[in-house]
């Protein structure tokens, strides 16, 4: 299996994680951003989840702190859209993605997937590729009960160290959520346990991605036009 690397081994990133949910970039992304944040010093990460209530806020702020306590630097922004009606607010979200392009320059943008059946989510898939059009893009998966779950094409192998962080924050964090019979530390280690057989993770646990396109720098252009996002790295076992 080919991996690929994200520009310069070991370079600080700029990073945008965006989430229709309070727990949705922690739940789908949360331990790739801990491996990115301890094996990239120096990286920069905005934060933000657009629907929220006082109490869903007050979770995700401190879920947030913990997530990116690795950080350089960090921005959590959490907005009140309506949850649940991100299709009938589009124009307003769109205005607020835009505001964020005018002053973001993220070198990774995590998100939803395109083709997950929450109509929140599904809008703020749409919403990252209509706004950042020349930005590696990865989109995430959230187990729910729809069961749309498909069939990633990039993968982050994870230390059981990382996941037990990731799991257990989630846990603590979002009190509000422990009703939901999905919402179980058995569910997200089952799907990072799922992903790391698929990949051959040497840990066993990993988490996955859909990338919709991707430019593959083989080799440096001497005019200098090569700019590369995503350069290949090496092999691993299959």
């Amino acid at each position: 299996m080919l991996t690929a690397a994200l520009g310069r081994q070991g370079a600080p990133l700029s990073i945008l994680c965006l989430g229709a949910h309070c727990d949705d970039i922690e739940i789908g992304c949360g331990g790739t951003l801990l491996r990115l944040l301890g094996e990239r010093p120096g990286s920069t990460v905005t934060w933000m989840a657009l629907a929220s209530s006082p109490e869903r806020e007050r979770e995700a702020r401190g879920s947030a702190a913990e997530f990116l306590a690795g950080a350089a630097h960090s921005e959590i922004l959490v907005e009140s859209f309506r949850d649940g009606y991100f299709p009938a607010q589009f124009a307003q979200i769109k205005d607020h993605f835009e505001a964020a392009k005018a002053r973001l320059r993220p070198d990774l943008i995590l998100t939803h997937h395109r083709a997950d059946r929450h109509q929140d989510h599904r809008t703020i898939a749409e919403l990252t590729w209509n706004t950042f059009r020349n930005h590696v893009i990865l989109e995430y998966e959230i187990p729910k009960y729809d069961g749309d779950l498909g069939t990633p094409n990039v993968f982050v192998p994870l230390d059981e160290s990382i996941c037990r962080r990731k799991v257990g924050a989630i846990a603590e964090m979002f009190v509000s959520q422990r009703e939901r019979a999905w919402f179980e530390e058995d569910t997200f280690w089952s799907l990072l346990r799922l992903r790391g057989m698929e990949c051959n993770s040497p840990s066993r646990y990993a988490e996955a991605f859909y990338c919709r396109k991707m430019v593959l720098g083989l080799a440096q252009r001497e005019d200098g036009l090569g700019s590369t996002a995503l350069s290949l790295a090496g092999e691993s076992a299959s």
